[in-house]
């Protein structure tokens, strides 16, 4: 049986590696895409959204979301996805038009549908998922899951201390940490193990389709820069959440309480993780601190020869 979930991104390079291997799988069944400003402003990345489903051949509704993080300005990441969001490639203008709703309302009609199966898989800002939350209290009962691309038990990416997706709307993040839903995060600590070598994207550019191309075309200009951060290649900090919601054995987590930093000026937007219980704090996160990077690129690969069949 196919898992009923929505993807709220804000696409964004590796947001639309982690769509076409959503788009390809037979475990999921993607209910709606809903966007969030994030990498670059709400415009983009709903555009994006739109762009990204045709371009793989794939119906789906993009509900547009928040324009702006709860209380702060936006912070956004062009110095790495590229003025549009999407690094180089150009796409076509899309001729699908979003949904009649909001991401919000979008959300809620979808977890009324599914009968409390609904899984949110959060690759941007928290922004959409902590609206809907504070708009419709009772969705809490009504969620099965939210698998969290965002933060870290180590160091950060924006910051010394904080992960983009958690750094740009901090309060957003408290929200939906504290909201009491069954979450899975998946942070820098293990997506940085999930990369792409050279081999990787020169063997997927091979399958000889769109998607494909996409992929390879995109990070192969990121190799240089993650190489001289001593990373083993392009890290897939998306896609390494959408596979581990594809495929659950990826994954060595552990349930652990987690804070988020709101009013630190040097540590806005860490996650604070409890590893050793010093707080005493109830725990409510499945911290993700393993991934399996064989699986996992061997799944992202099967995944984009898909396209080509």
């Amino acid at each position: 049986m196919k898992k009923p979930v929505i993807i709220d991104c804000d696409p964004g390079i590796d947001d639309a590696i982690a769509l076409f291997m959503a788009f390809a799988t037979e475990k999921l069944d993607v209910r709606a895409i809903t966007t969030v400003a994030g990498n670059v402003n709400l415009e983009k990345t709903s555009k994006n959204a739109l762009k990204l489903a045709e371009y793989a051949g794939y119906s789906v509704k993009v509900a547009r979301g928040a324009s702006k993080p709860i209380t702060r300005e936006l912070v956004t990441a062009e110095f790495i996805h590229g003025e549009s969001g999407l690094g180089n490639m150009v796409f076509p203008e899309p001729t699908e038009r979003f949904y009649h709703k909001n991401a919000y309302d979008t959300i809620y009609e979808e977890a009324i549908n599914c009968e409390n199966k609904l899984h949110i898989i959060a690759l941007g800002p928290l922004t959409n998922i902590a609206i809907t939350l504070l708009k419709y209290p009772d969705i809490k009962k009504k969620l099965n899951h939210i698998t969290v691309m965002g933060g870290s038990t180590e160091l950060g990416n924006h910051t010394p201390a904080a992960e983009f997706n958690i750094y740009v709307d901090p309060e957003a993040a408290k929200i939906v940490f504290e909201s009491g839903v069954p979450i899975t995060m998946v942070g820098l600590n293990v997506t940085s193990k999930a990369y792409a070598t050279e081999e990787d994207l020169k063997e997927i550019l091979s399958y000889n389709n769109k998607p494909s191309e996409f992929v390879a075309k995109s990070l192969m200009p990121l190799l240089d820069f993650f190489e001289k951060l001593d990373f083993g290649g392009v890290p897939l900090h998306d896609p390494a959440a959408m596979a581990a919601v594809i495929d659950e054995s990826l994954l060595k987590t552990k349930l652990l309480h987690v804070d988020i930093e709101t009013r630190g000026d040097v540590t806005r937007g860490k996650t604070v993780v409890d590893v050793y219980g010093v707080t005493g704090k109830r725990p409510n996160v499945n911290v993700a601190f393993n991934i399996d990077r064989e699986k996992f690129i061997n799944l992202l690969k099967g995944l984009m020869k898909k396209y080509g069949i």
